[in-house]
């Protein structure tokens, strides 16, 4: 169906209770998503669902809608686990936006914060548990909170999960909750550790593919600009100039973006930043100074690469390439959201051509690429993986970091709208 189509579509029909349907209305919700639409009914039936969809795509909605009818008429709970705080704090103010009109109520679980107001909202028995797993488990350990009345689990960004260290907390809660239950997992990548969960732990989902995993919006005007690191923050400023909207800037590393940060605001320009050195409330305060306009500029680590859900973000730029390439897709999608358009810049080395070319592959995009001066650059066949190509003997080619060691991704392939299962799907080693 195309988005004109969809544009002709509301929520009716698609197995949502009547109460919903009029808080979904007065929240300003008039046309589903393609994933929204491919999946409430899906998910609304009792059927277990692997969603992949591009970020900004309306993942929360589509999985926040099925949880509330399902617990509404079962009276058990729902658990929704997230990756970053930052994630987890927006996708609890969602519910909580439709729950509290429904008298359902929800409890935010996340680390970094105080544990009384969350203990108090674990004693008064929430409907809807949203939460990042290293605190969960850490309420787990305390016996604050019992799993045992899960009748459906979510798992939001699960890749980004297991990219964090997650994986044997994540493993532990699935262990600890229900069998007999209803589990979702979204993401906008697909990576072969998150095929293996599906296998392991769901019940032969369906899998609803609205964009081929690692897709990124249809919008987003993307470049890269072939610059060395001594001169990338002229360039930077240079930019700054040009764009006057929102800007959201990724770096590397926590102290790379507390640079990154005081450099800007030395040029006159209000900016704030967000990083794992950030208490949670100044990781808060950054968000909402940002999404408020108070801060032009935001200036983060990949923390925040899915947890920030700002409007009208006009620019992200990329001041250093991520580790991940599938984290491109997410710092990319901060921008042209909801079917706006919006601009993507990033700043790679010269050396890492290997690295632009896999980021190219995963979203089958040829992206432009240009030298600070302007010209534009044709790239060349990078050398094959473990070739160090025309280097001399002794001489490795080095990765962005400078170690001497192939750079070595992720490998994503997806099978579109076919149903996980031993018998329905060939499990592949984690990469």
């Amino acid at each position: 169906m195309s988005r004109n189509e969809l544009k002709q579509q509301d929520f009716q029909g698609l197995g949502i209770s009547q109460g919903l349907l009029k808080r979904i209305a007065a929240l300003g919700f008039d046309h589903p998503t393609p994933i929204q639409f491919k999946a409430i009914p899906v998910a609304t039936a009792g059927e277990d669902v692997v969603g992949i969809a591009q970020t900004g795509s309306g993942k929360t909605l589509a999985f926040a809608i099925p949880v509330l009818q399902h617990i509404g008429t079962t009276k058990q709970v729902g658990l929704v686990l997230l990756p970053t705080r930052e994630l987890a704090v927006q996708v609890e103010e969602t519910f909580r936006k439709i729950a509290g009109a429904v008298g359902l109520r929800t409890a935010l679980i996340i680390g970094g914060i105080n544990p009384q107001p969350q203990i108090r909202q674990l004693k008064a028995k929430p409907h809807v548990i949203v939460a990042t797993p290293g605190r969960l488990i850490d309420h787990l350990e305390q016996k604050r909170v019992n799993l045992s009345n899960v009748g459906i689990l979510i798992l939001d960004e699960a890749d980004r999960m297991l990219d964090m260290g997650f994986a044997p907390q994540l493993k532990r809660i699935l262990t600890v909750v229900p069998k007999d239950r209803q589990t979702m997992l979204f993401s906008a990548t697909m990576p072969d550790a998150i095929a293996a969960i599906a296998n392991q732990y769901m019940k032969k989902p369906l899998r609803i593919e609205v964009a081929k995993s690692g897709t990124t919006a249809d919008k987003v005007d993307q470049e890269i600009i072939m610059v060395q690191r001594t001169e990338r923050m002229d360039l930077l400023e240079q930019i700054l100039e040009e764009y006057k909207g929102s800007v959201l800037i990724f770096s590397r590393t926590k102290h790379g973006a507390t640079k990154i940060a005081r450099k800007i605001r030395q040029m006159g320009h209000s900016a704030d930043e967000i990083h794992s050195n950030r208490s949670q409330s100044q990781r808060q305060n950054a968000l909402r100074g940002f999404a408020t306009g108070k801060h032009r500029i935001l200036v983060a680590t990949d923390i925040a690469a899915r947890g920030i859900d700002v409007e009208d973000v006009q620019l992200v730029l990329n001041y250093d390439l991520p580790d991940q390439i599938e984290d491109y897709v997410h710092r990319i999608g901060r921008t042209a959201r909801a079917g706006k358009s919006g601009k993507a810049i990033s700043f790679a080395a010269p050396a890492q051509k290997r690295d632009i070319q896999q980021i190219e592959k995963l979203i089958n995009i040829t992206i432009p690429i240009k030298t600070a001066t302007g010209k534009m650059i044709k790239l060349e066949k990078a050398a094959p993986a473990g070739d160090h190509g025309a280097k001399p003997p002794g001489q490795p080619r080095p990765n962005r970091h400078g170690r001497h060691r192939p750079f070595t991704p992720k490998r994503n392939k997806s099978n579109s709208h076919r149903r996980f299962g031993p018998n329905k799907s060939k499990r592949r080693r984690s990469a």
